[in-house]
């Protein structure tokens, strides 16, 4: 269309906007920056929200799992808790085991063993920041000689550097030269787990691959000072199954470790009183702030192992740690030990 007066062409220039238009482009362009704000501001649960604050959004979905119950009933009689003492780590172990009717009560011919040590640092045996590589070995020729399980595997998913850690702590050794294979973590062995009744990981990515096809399970941790929880023992030996960005819970560390009580239900947990890192923890780094011990402690209890641990290896007289009233409310255990303990000598 041209101009009459100038003959110039003005088909290509825009009219101007009426006020109605002015109005109506407005209102749409404040909507879509509302609506913008409100997938990227409300809350995770609610309709259309792109809310991710623990990363797991923009993860692939895949169908949840739920773990099975791995314990076994004791002996009729046999008490929840069993310490050994003794000269040697394999003497201490076994006076523990038989205190609770002994390990071939638990693992029978066949049976795949997960052991769950801690190797979350990379640091030598010697500072009690890891599961002694001694009393792991003494557990796995246990559990293939005497039991005849069928496979034992050992894992973890640490903090630092998986290898590295394996290797310093010397977990990787111990568990070769008795037998155990060594799972170690990456991208892949990941699944999302489903835990009923947990607050802060009732889905939450789960270290999964070693856990296929077994049935019985075994924690197996230091006892040391912990600078959020006061004690890391066999509940909070869990947190190293965990993936995704668990270190958020650091700010609620009772609530979590109370919700491990619930995500393993394991077939025994046995506490190594070896070197109890006394404070300093939980990395360690000094030699001086280990205590020497001559204990060992196992358990179909763990909620009450943990107290026991706390009174009798870490020599606290303080109040217990809150995570253990939180299990014990969860219904994973129960902290009164007092009955429920034999020392064999």
């Amino acid at each position: 269309m041209s101009d009459r007066k100038t003959g110039k062409d003005r088909s290509h220039e825009k009219k101007p906007l009426t006020r109605r238009e002015l109005i109506i482009k407005g209102a749409i362009a404040t909507g879509v920056t509302s609506a913008g704000l409100y997938l990227a501001k409300a809350p995770p649960g609610w309709p259309l929200s792109l809310n991710d604050p623990d990363g797991l959004r923009a993860l692939p979905r895949q169908e949840s799992f739920r773990l099975p119950d791995f314990r076994v009933p004791p002996p009729q009689g046999a008490p929840a808790l069993g310490v050994g003492r003794g000269a040697g780590v394999t003497e201490r172990l076994q006076k523990a085991l038989g205190a609770l009717g002994g390990l071939r009560h638990y693992i029978r011919p066949g049976d795949v063993v997960l052991v769950k040590p801690n190797a979350a640092f990379d640091r030598g045996p010697e500072l009690g920041a890891t599961t002694h590589p001694e009393v792991l070995e003494a557990l796995v020729r246990m559990l293939l000689g005497e039991c005849r399980a069928a496979e034992v595997r050992v894992a973890d998913n640490p903090i630092e550097s998986p290898a590295d850690c394996f290797i310093k702590s010397g977990l990787r050794d111990a568990a070769r030269q008795s037998g155990a294979g060594v799972y170690l973590p990456d991208g892949n062995a990941f699944r999302m787990l489903h835990t009923p009744g947990a607050e802060l990981i009732e889905n939450w990515w789960f270290f999964q691959r070693p856990f296929r096809g077994v049935n019985k399970v075994i924690g197996l941790s230091p006892v040391k000072d912990h600078n959020l929880c006061q004690a890391s023992m066999g509940l909070k030996n869990w947190y190293g199954l965990l993936g995704g960005r668990r270190n958020q819970f650091h700010q609620d560390i009772h609530r979590i470790i109370s919700d491990l009580a619930l995500m393993i239900r394991p077939t025994l947990t046995i506490l190594d009183g070896s070197r109890v890192l006394m404070r300093g923890g939980p990395t360690g780094g000094d030699p001086a702030q280990v205590l020497r011990g001559d204990a060992v402690a196992a358990g179909t209890d763990p909620v009450a192992l943990d107290a026991w641990a706390y009174r009798h290896m870490l020599r606290r007289e303080d109040e217990l740690p809150e995570y253990l009233a939180r299990a014990e409310d969860k219904g994973a255990g129960n902290r009164d030990f007092a009955s429920r303990v034999k020392e064999v000598t």
